[in-house]
């Protein structure tokens, strides 16, 4: 009888199963293996998708990486042109004559009694002609 547990066969005198609970007890010993093969598969791939695809998975963690240069980029450039600002800033403050030459060259002041001639290449503006009375 031991030798027949081992190879699933528990029958009786007749060829079927001794009883119902005997056959499902058969069954379980025989499929619990495979079935947990399948299970610990199954579970094994979900892990396997969460860390690549989940909410805080590599792909996310590769998008985040990659904003996270840019904006230390952007860091670095702002930064840098802070630096310029602030040099400006210096030799404005510390050269009294810098404020009066940057009115002249960017807003096109003038002293009292001065004139500024544009030397551009534009033509003049022309005046409107009246030719339709």
């Amino acid at each position: 009888m031991p030798e027949e547990r081992v190879r699933g066969k528990t029958k009786t005198r007749g060829g079927r199963p001794a009883s119902l609970r005997t056959w499902a007890l058969d069954s379980i010993q025989r499929l619990w293996r495979p079935a947990g093969t399948v299970v610990a598969v199954v579970l094994a791939m979900l892990v396997t998708w969460h860390v690549i695809y989940g909410k805080h998975g590599l792909s996310v963690w590769q998008q985040k990486r990659a904003e996270d240069r840019a904006l230390q980029q952007e860091i670095k450039d702002l930064e840098q042109e802070n630096a310029e600002m602030r040099q400006r800033i210096d030799h404005l403050n510390s050269d009294p004559d810098a404020i009066e030459r940057e009115a002249r060259e960017k807003l096109h002041y003038a002293k009292r009694g001065e004139v500024i001639i544009n030397l551009s290449d534009a033509p003049p503006a022309q005046p409107p002609s009246n030719s339709g009375r």
